[in-house]
């Protein structure tokens, strides 16, 4: 039975933007609409309504003012070929530098201490010069940019110069390697490339010249690449020749003039992501401008209650697509605050301190964050203020049921807890927040407005109650445009519509709640099978987390006697050690609040649990390790060396 947490107050709801919405859905269609689950009907049943209101509600800017969008979607016999906006024109940058003025846009914090703010009229200012710039390079529509920077102002100018130009902007975090960069930027030949010339993490200050001087080299398709001094106002360039020049000198000389916004359809390509890349060389997912604009507008603003003025957080680096989708707040008018560096640095206080100090609205981080700072026994609840917190946002694993209970009673009991969950692949989410209802512990509150999202058995049979396949049956905005260098779509179709006809298939396990919520059991493709019965990921880390000593753990199947068996590994504190006591409260507990199942036939110590840059557990890495298989790509990971732990465990030789 679902536990309800935490309900808004009818003060509250009336208050949202959703709210707003779904009245003026029920003025202009003459409908009735008084709760979430009859809009979200509503949202699939009638996709031209609903997302020609959100275009209106949320005043998305055209290419030419005043002009009309047309048809909001074009549909087609096959869901890979629909289109949404089809006659539309706009640009996305104009959509995000909708605001003008000395309020702030962005306001960033860097580990080492620094703080700095840019007003509107300052961030139009540097996207103006640094557009000029671009285009002077010889930068036009459909050239590539590319950033290799941390999560700073100068970023989320380079990208909104590129957009400005028409053309398309891709990103990852300085912490990758050579070879990391060339197998996500090689593939998409970028024109420039913007680097930061270092960084800071954990106390430390690393160095990024020497990686992008190797690039230099390795990417020919590179005319131009520009500089950003952060760890060092004056960083010696000289190793990248002509090519090289410091961000401070282009804009040196720029005459400050109107930003020209090339015009773009609304499914022109905008942003090229990357998979994870550790099964293999990443695939580079390119994504329409104008479908990433509306999905984002609309989950912040219908889905989150992001309103002009709020001061939207979100913790990740410009690898994970949470950096895309935080940026994309500016289109809703609120000031982005950005954070570079550890999030325990100088301790786990750390965001919470910003989030007090920065009057943040909407905190946005990690279900791996939360668990760690409820082992590390952080409380702000207790340390810190934070009166004008509104929502508490979670994504990239599982938030275990345990962790709502620390967030309500650590972080602060009256906001909205919103678990959300979707992917690169769409640059957004499947389900998350509903403003206007109640969470209940352990569940997504809702599946989104305008997402037909359901549970699949094998068959491909929608299923409530039990664990299924997550699949979406409508079109989407933010659907892909597809893959780089897959002209006639066969890889994209083969990564989405070849499980079950004409039908989205993400690759998560889930189950849909009588209360409309929803529960993610971790990846399908990780799913655990001993005797046949099928076990999601996410129900053993649930239990795991309780354990005080169990730092992190890394659950697989390890293939035995012609069946699967359970091995789950854990990482302990350094006060800990694996005894039997230990190994049988931890069976214990997996016992009493799952399945005899579930429960591991081995439960093994290991120094560290291998994770991608954005946080996530490669279980199918550790699963391929185990079994004397090759990893595809570790250049993807976080810590790769730790997958040498488990190799060669006698353990896992014997019954």
């Amino acid at each position: 039975m679902s536990t309800k947490l935490w309900s808004p107050t009818k003060e509250r709801i009336d208050a949202t933007l959703l709210s707003k919405f779904l009245k003026q859905a029920g003025l202009k269609f003459g409908i009735n609409l008084p709760s979430y689950d009859e809009a979200w009907e509503w949202s699939i049943d009638k996709p031209d309504e609903f997302w020609r209101l959100v275009w209106d509600f949320c005043d998305v800017i055209p290419a030419i003012p005043a002009s009309e969008p047309g048809p909001a979607l074009k549909t087609d016999k096959a869901l890979i070929n629909a289109e949404f906006f089809p006659n539309a024109k706009l640009n996305f940058a104009q959509n995000l530098l909708r605001r003008k003025g000395n309020d702030p846009a962005i306001i960033f914090h860097s580990e080492n201490g620094a703080r700095r703010e840019l007003s509107w009229d300052e961030l139009h200012d540097n996207v103006a010069k640094t557009a000029q710039a671009l285009k002077e390079i010889g930068v036009n529509k459909g050239d590539r940019v590319a950033g290799f920077m941390p999560n700073m102002p100068e970023t989320v100018i380079a990208m909104l110069a590129t957009t400005s130009l028409g053309a398309i902007w891709s990103s990852c975090s300085p912490d990758f390697g050579t070879q990391g960069v060339l197998d996500r930027f090689g593939q998409i030949e970028p024109k420039v490339l913007f680097a930061a010339n270092g960084y800071f993490y954990n106390g430390k200050t690393f160095d990024c010249l020497k990686t992008v001087s190797e690039l230099s080299s390795l990417i020919p398709s590179l005319s131009k690449i520009i500089i950003v001094p952060f760890t060092d106002e004056n960083p010696d360039i000289s190793n990248l020749g002509d090519k090289g020049i410091t961000y401070p000198e282009i804009l040196n000389g720029q005459k400050l003039a109107p930003i020209q916004f090339v015009e773009m359809a609304f499914n022109d390509p905008a942003f090229i992501l990357f998979s994870s890349g550790t099964t293999g060389v990443p695939k580079c997912i390119v994504h329409r401008g104008g479908g990433v604009l509306l999905q984002h507008l609309k989950e912040h603003q219908l889905q989150c209650d992001v309103k002009p003025g709020d001061r939207l957080f979100y913790f990740t680096t410009c690898g994970w697509m949470m950096w895309n989708w935080l940026v994309s707040g500016l289109a809703s008018g609120a000031t982005i605050v950005l954070y570079d560096g550890s999030p325990f640095y100088p301790d786990g206080n750390r965001l919470a301190t910003i989030a007090e100090s920065e009057n943040i609205t909407h905190f946005g981080t990690s279900a791996k964050y939360l668990d760690a700072c409820a082992k590390a026994g952080i409380e702000p609840a207790k340390t810190h203020k934070l009166p004008d917190l509104r929502a508490i946002l979670t994504t990239g694993s599982p938030l275990s049921p345990a962790g709502f209970d620390y967030v309500y009673q650590n972080w602060k009991a009256d906001c909205c807890l919103s678990s959300i969950a979707g992917g690169t692949d769409i640059v957004g989410c499947f389900v998350g927040g509903n403003p206007i209802g109640p969470v209940y512990r352990g569940e997504c509150q809702k599946r989104h407005l305008g997402m037909n999202v359901q549970a699949f058995d094998e068959a491909g049979v929608a299923v409530s109650g039990k664990a299924g396949e997550l699949v979406c049956l409508n079109p989407h905005p933010s659907m892909p445009w597809g893959f780089w260098s897959d002209p006639e779509r066969k890889r994209y179709y083969d990564a989405y519509f070849s499980t079950f006809d004409n039908v989205w298939r993400h690759g998560d396990l889930i189950e849909i709640k009588k209360t409309g919520g929803v529960v993610f059991f971790g990846r399908s493709d990780a799913t655990l099978n001993p005797g046949g019965v099928r076990i999601g990921t996410a129900e053993i880390y649930r239990q795991v987390e309780r354990i005080e000593d169990v730092l992190d753990s890394v659950v697989v199947g390890q293939n035995w006697d012609d069946d699967v068996r359970i091995i789950l590994f854990v990482k302990l504190r350094e006060s800990a050690n694996l005894s039997d006591d230990l190994i049988k409260r931890i069976k214990s507990e997996i016992r009493t609040n799952t399945t005899p199942r579930h429960v591991p036939a081995k439960i093994i110590s290991v120094p560290d649990i291998p994770r991608t840059k954005s946080g996530k557990t490669v279980e199918l890495a550790v699963r391929d390790v185990i079994h004397g298989r090759t990893v595809g790509n570790t250049r993807a990971m976080a810590n790769p060396e730790a997958l040498e732990f488990f190799k060669n465990i006698k353990e896992l030789e014997a019954q």
